[in-house]
C-alpha cells in the first residue's frame, strides 16, 4: 500500500527541526507501506485575469454613449453593440475636414453626457480643492468605475506629478478596447486621446495626460498632469498600425504600398 502526503513547500532549514517525519508517522508492521511527499502546487502568480464582461448597466451606458455620438454625426451604423459605435466613431473622424474638427466633435459629444451645471460646479468648486489633488483622484476614481465598458478592464493607479510628488490619480488601462477594435491610432487620438484631455481640462478644471501603448493597446491615464505639446507629445508622432482599415483602404485607393497612415494621423 502507498500512501502519498501532500506537504506545503518549506526551506529545509525551517522545516526540519519543526516537523521532523521519524517518530510521527509509523511504518512498523506492515512491510509494503510506503511514504511518498510531494510539494503542495501554488497557484500561479501570471494566472490571466478573466475579461471584463458587461453588464445591464455597460449597456445602457453603450447605448446612450452611442445616441450622443450618432446625434454629433447625423448618422448610426446599422450593426447593433460595440461593432456599431466603432463604425460611428470611424465615421466622425472621417466626416472631419482636420483633426482639430474631429477632436472639437468629439468634445461636444463628451459635454452632452453631463447636466451642464454639473461641469460648471465641478470646475469651480471642487477643481481648486487642494491644488487640484482632489478633484485629480476623484475624477481617476469615476473613470476606473464608469468607463470598464468603453475601455475594458482598468484600475487606479499611483503616478508622479509635476511638483515631483505621486498621487493615485493614475488609471491604467490594460488592454483598451476601444483602440483594439477601432484598430486605427487616428480614431484614438483623434475622438479619444485628445479630446478627453481637452474635456478634463476645459469643461472640468483637471489636467490630463494620456499615454497610449500602440503595441500592446494599454494605456495610462494622468490625471493632474497637464498635457504635453503635440509637436512633443510621442502619441501624436506615429505611423497607423499594420491592421488599420483606413490606411488599408488609403493604400488600396492610391495602389502604394509606401503608405502606412490613415487620413487622420
Amino acid at each position: 500500500m502507498e500512501v502519498t502526503v501532500v506537504l506545503p513547500r518549506l526551506q529545509a532549514s525551517c522545516f526540519a527541526p519543526r516537523f521532523p517525519l521519524k517518530g510521527l508517522i509509523s511504518t512498523s508492521g506492515n512491510p509494503n507501506f510506503r511514504l511518498s511527499c510531494s510539494p503542495l502546487q501554488s497557484q500561479s502568480i501570471d494566472e490571466s485575469k478573466p475579461e471584463y464582461k458587461p453588464g445591464p448597466l455597460d449597456d445602457l451606458l453603450l447605448r446612450f454613449f452611442r445616441q450622443k455620438m450618432v446625434e454629433e454625426v447625423g448618422w448610426d451604423s446599422e450593426k447593433a453593440g460595440y461593432v456599431g459605435l466603432i463604425e460611428v466613431a470611424n465615421r466622425l473622424m472621417m466626416r472631419g475636414k482636420s483633426n482639430l474638427e474631429t477632436e472639437q466633435s468629439a468634445v461636444r459629444v463628451l459635454k452632452s453626457l453631463f447636466p451642464p451645471f454639473i461641469l460648471v460646479l465641478f470646475k469651480m468648486l471642487i477643481a481648486p480643492i487642494g491644488g487640484g489633488i482632489v478633484a485629480s483622484m476623484m475624477v481617476a476614481r469615476a473613470t476606473a468605475l464608469s468607463c470598464k465598458w468603453l475601455m475594458g478592464p482598468c484600475s487606479v493607479n499611483s503616478v508622479d506629478l509635476p511638483d515631483g510628488s505621486s498621487c493615485t490619480s493614475g488609471v491604467f488601462v490594460e488592454r483598451c478596447k476601444y483602440l483594439e477594435e477601432s484598430k486605427c491610432i487616428g480614431i484614438c487620438t483623434s475622438t479619444c486621446k485628445l479630446p478627453t484631455q481637452t474635456f478634463f481640462k476645459d469643461y472640468m478644471g483637471v489636467p490630463l495626460h494620456m499615454e497610449p501603448n500602440f503595441s500592446d493597446y494599454s494605456c495610462q491615464f494622468k490625471f493632474g498632469v497637464p498635457a504635453p505639446l503635440p509637436s512633443c507629445d510621442e502619441a501624436l508622432q506615429q505611423a497607423c498600425l499594420e491592421i488599420c482599415p483606413n490606411a488599408n483602404r488609403r493604400r488600396e485607393l492610391s495602389n502604394r504600398n509606401s503608405v502606412s497612415q490613415c487620413p487622420q494621423v
